[in-house]
């Protein structure tokens, strides 16, 4: 082969030292991120046994959903976590296993929507102390379906409760992290008018993907100061197997020096959930240089 010339050995060099300095970075970032995996992803919503599921595939955490009626028209008087002893069983389980509750979501929130329904303000007040119990830091507050952010009055609604609860959440030490179907710059808006430390944007790549969002300038955007946690999905296909760039979204989160949760809310193409499961998070770790 020919010898390489001055110049394309400076492009080559240049670029083995770009590629270097990408990889030292994401692998720095990875230091400060930890991994988990939501209950009803691994198809045990609302169950204790979600944790040692979790663990037993290599997640460093599991997301577990406060519950729901299961029947829409009757809800219950308590968050179903609360209500009974799944609480303790919950707490005991991961203290057994020696593995964290990351985070919780207050799943109700499909059926009671927080932006018209008073009964969303009582399951997201009931959340909090029930979240620091559970020895997580992070509530998710879902928007979708006919629940979702459509006008800004009603992201103005959803904001001055967030304005009112958000002492509270500050005071528990927990975060009250908003999953939905808008722009970083609406979500932006809420925060300022809710003023809360407490509330961040819970960051979901799919979804924003999927809403026609540039997530990977989204991400650099709102930074590490307005997002709370991250849910990384492609669905229905295996991580790297559909339209999201991957590596660029790993990217933009070492990039804003994030420090926290990323949820792998994956679907399982499969059929068989602890294998797909490992798979996508192998995938995952080996954009971050860890296996």
């Amino acid at each position: 082969m020919p010898a390489l010339n001055r110049r394309q050995f400076i492009r080559s060099a240049g670029a083995v030292v770009a590629v270097t300095a990408w990889t030292g970075r994401v692998q720095a970032a990875y230091a400060k991120l930890k991994i988990g995996a939501p209950d009803w992803n691994l198809q045990l919503e609302g169950k204790p046994g979600s944790v040692e599921l979790a663990k037993s595939i290599g997640f460093d955490g599991v997301q577990i959903s406060l519950g729901h009626s299961s029947d829409p028209k009757a809800p219950p008087s308590r968050l179903p976590v609360g209500e009974s002893d799944l609480c303790d069983q919950f707490l005991a389980q991961s203290r057994k296993s020696n593995f964290p509750i990351a985070s919780t979501c207050v799943e109700i929130l499909h059926r009671n929507y927080l932006k018209n329904d008073p009964l969303g303000k009582k399951w997201v007040a009931e959340s909090i102390p029930l979240t620091k119990k559970l020895g997580a830091r992070v509530i998710l507050l879902p928007f979708f379906g006919n629940g979702a952010l459509k006008t800004h009055d009603e992201m103005d609604y959803v904001a001055d409760f967030l304005k009112e609860i958000g002492p509270e959440a500050e005071k528990t030490g927990v975060i009250l992290g908003l999953e939905n179907t808008i722009s970083a710059e609406d979500n932006a808006r809420i925060l300022e008018r809710a003023h809360s430390k407490a509330v961040l944007v819970y960051y979901d790549v799919g979804n924003s993907f999927n809403n026609g969002f540039d997530i990977y300038q989204e991400i650099h955007w709102l930074g590490k100061d307005r997002i709370c946690e991250f849910h990384l999905k492609d669905n229905p296909h295996l991580l790297g197997q559909g339209k999201i760039d991957f590596p660029k979204v790993v990217e933009a989160i070492a990039g804003i020096g994030f420090s926290g949760w990323a949820q792998l809310e994956t679907a399982s193409p499969s059929g068989d959930v602890p294998k797909d499961m490992k798979t996508n998070l192998g995938f995952i770790r080996g954009l971050f240089g860890q296996h």
